[in-house]
């Protein structure tokens, strides 16, 4: 690491960087300079921290100042109070939501307490694109024990040993599969890294490419050195160029460095790592779909029976395929030993789990937390709870082919057995919570729309059974379901999972059947009542003023994107029910000391009556 007195670390994952972190960066690096203090300080880059939610980020190390919500004019103060004169800027500290306490230190925020970040441990803190800050912190030293003083088979045994299951959602032992790999009796033989991240609200693999590129590296130079493969691929998201670029310039260091090529660290082995960047189908997840499309051919499931990856895959070779987090995991256990891993986590899920957690919680961003631990824990205290004293409804985990679950499964663990058992999935890290003010049945078309959208069309059921339950959604959410829907979306809902070739036709209905299992009553009050008790389905709610209550400061006419409100200042405003929208800015520009615009279940008639 750095020789000087102090680090500052300006996050440039893909959140802090679409907030200008770069001209952050920049002007840091330029008052610096002003100040003379260029030679006490290093000024870095890093990928993501993980707080996405408070970025832009700015950390002084050693001391751990957290700075959240930088701005370009922040700069200076940093520099002339904190730098010169050893006064942190306080107005720039992380606020406790329950307290409001200011905290200096990322180290003492709740965001972070709670987390095991081992996968994690290089993201926020290196720069991505410096191999040297990679190197410095023991990378590559796997590679090196692995290359001189381990066998395939002792590799292997750490792997098993490890407990390490699939990070891409499925959970497959990675031993296992390592060891087929291995016994594969082809000569010819392909790492592939599943990076072909899509499910909505997920950015782990993303972060992680973006922040650690090298430590995915050096797991796929392991993985081909342990199978006998000499080439790898990483199929990642064109969606992700930063990802992307970042992946280039660590290919090409860890090239320049001896670590790939012909003759790695001269120890006989070559190994070349190229990219392959997709066009975004969810589908392309599935191996089979994956391997296709790298084929040039369509990405689509192969027809069953299916031979595995590791009898049959890229270009019908041998192919050891796993995701970005599983290989990352690798040095670490190489150089740590599996029983290090094995002591994190359940007695059937080791380890750490990463998950992107986003939606109504006070703190979104990635974390990584050991397996075992509840939704309570993660949701409300590394998630800080519900924003707004509003009641937590439900998480949903496992992406769009996950369950959402109620309030009654707060304290699951958090691992892969538990989690299916209560209606949900692991899958690849994606956890989005929900409050009182989302409508379950909405949630549910939203993410059968996703997945209708990305059905590849092979299998009937998954095509055509999907769309005709987004039909009978759509219809319910607009007021017009039937006595009989429910059942029937339970009926449709279990032929496709049962009858879909791949993972997601059958995983595509969980959302569905999760949210009539859980929440049949709101199914019910739209079908029944035609009413909608979150307050969400636009066909279902009205907006009106409340004429006591109304002062005619004219925000909410001003504000009508129709011009649907009408009233003279300082006089009662109405909306005109025909034209509205039910976009609900009437109500949000409406100013809280009057709060005279409400929501109310039902459509009024014209003039709000």
């Amino acid at each position: 690491m750095s020789e000087k007195n102090q680090t500052i670390l300006i996050c440039q994952g893909t959140g802090c960087a679409s907030s200008n972190s770069a001209e952050i960066q920049k002007a840091l690096e330029d008052d610096i300079a002003e100040a003379g203090l260029d030679n006490k300080l290093d000024v870095k880059l890093t990928g993501c921290h993980g707080f996405c939610q408070q970025g832009p980020l700015v950390i002084i190390e050693p001391e751990g100042t957290f700075y959240r919500n930088v701005k370009i004019k922040d700069s200076k103060e940093i520099v002339e109070s904190h730098l010169q004169n050893n006064k942190p800027v306080e107005r720039l500290f992380y606020k406790d939501p329950k307290t409001g306490a200011p905290v200096q230190r990322h180290q003492d925020i709740e965001f972070y307490k709670k987390q095991q970040q081992r996968v994690l441990r290089n993201c926020g803190h290196v720069n991505p694109e410096e191999i040297k800050d990679y190197t410095e912190l023991g990378g590559y030293e796997a590679l090196k024990k692995v290359l001189f003083e381990m066998t395939p088979e002792q590799v292997i045994e750490e792997l098993k040993t490890s407990g390490l299951r699939g990070r891409g959602g499925g959970g497959f032992p990675a031993g296992r599969k390592w060891e087929a790999g291995l016994q594969a009796k082809e000569k010819e033989k392909y790492i592939v890294c599943n990076a072909d991240e899509g499910d909505p609200g997920a950015f782990m693999d993303r972060s992680m490419l973006e922040a650690d590129p090298h430590s995915v590296l050096e797991g796929m130079i392991i993985a081909g050195h342990t199978i006998g493969a000499q080439k790898g691929y990483i199929y990642v998201r064109a969606e992700y160029p930063l990802a992307v670029k970042r992946l280039k310039v660590a290919i090409q260091q860890a090239t320049d460095m001896g670590f790939l090529g012909d003759n790695i660290m001269d120890s006989g082995f070559g190994f070349e790592i190229l990219l392959f960047q997709g066009a975004g189908a969810f589908v392309c997840g599935e191996s089979t779909a994956l391997t296709l499309s790298m084929e040039g051919k369509r990405g689509m499931p192969k027809a069953a029976p299916r031979p595995r990856t590791t009898e049959e895959g890229l270009f019908d070779k041998p192919t050891l395929l796993n995701n970005v987090k599983t290989f990352a995991y690798v040095p670490q256990l190489i150089n740590r030993g599996g029983s290090w891993f094995a002591s994190i986590g359940t007695e059937k899920s080791k380890g750490t789990a990463v998950f992107a957690l986003t939606g109504m919680v006070e703190n979104c961003g990635l974390i990584e937390v050991p397996m075992g631990i509840t939704l309570r824990e993660i949701i409300f205290d590394i998630g800080g709870g519900i924003p707004g004293n509003k009641k937590f409804k439900a998480v949903q985990t496992g992406g769009p082919s996950g369950g959402c679950l109620p309030e009654s499964f707060l304290d699951t663990p958090v691992d892969y057995d538990s989690l299916i058992s209560a209606g949900s999935m692991m899958g690849s890290g994606g956890m989005v919570v929900m409050d009182e003010s989302t409508c379950m049945v909405d949630i549910a078309r939203y993410f059968l729309d996703f997945t209708q959208k990305e059905s590849c069309g092979q299998c009937t059921l998954c095509k055509l059974g999907t769309k005709q339950m987004l039909n009978l959604l759509e219809e319910i959410t607009q007021g017009k379901g039937r006595p009989g829907d429910i059942d029937l979306l339970l009926e449709i809902g279990e032929a496709v999972n049962a009858g879909s070739l791949c993972g997601l036709g059958q995983s595509a209905a969980n959302p569905v059947l999760t949210t009539i299992k859980y929440f049949r009553e709101e199914y019910e009050a739209h079908i029944n009542e035609k009413h909608c008790p979150a307050l969400a389905c636009k066909a279902l709610i009205s907006y009106r003023i409340d004429a006591e209550k109304c002062k005619g400061c004219t925000m909410c006419a001003k504000n009508c994107p129709v011009e649907a409100i009408t009233g003279e200042k300082k006089e009662v405003h109405m909306i005109d029910q025909v034209k509205c929208i039910r976009c609900g800015v009437c109500m949000e520009k409406c100013p809280k000391k009057f709060r005279a615009v409400e929501c109310v279940p039902g459509r009024l008639n014209e003039g709000g009556k």
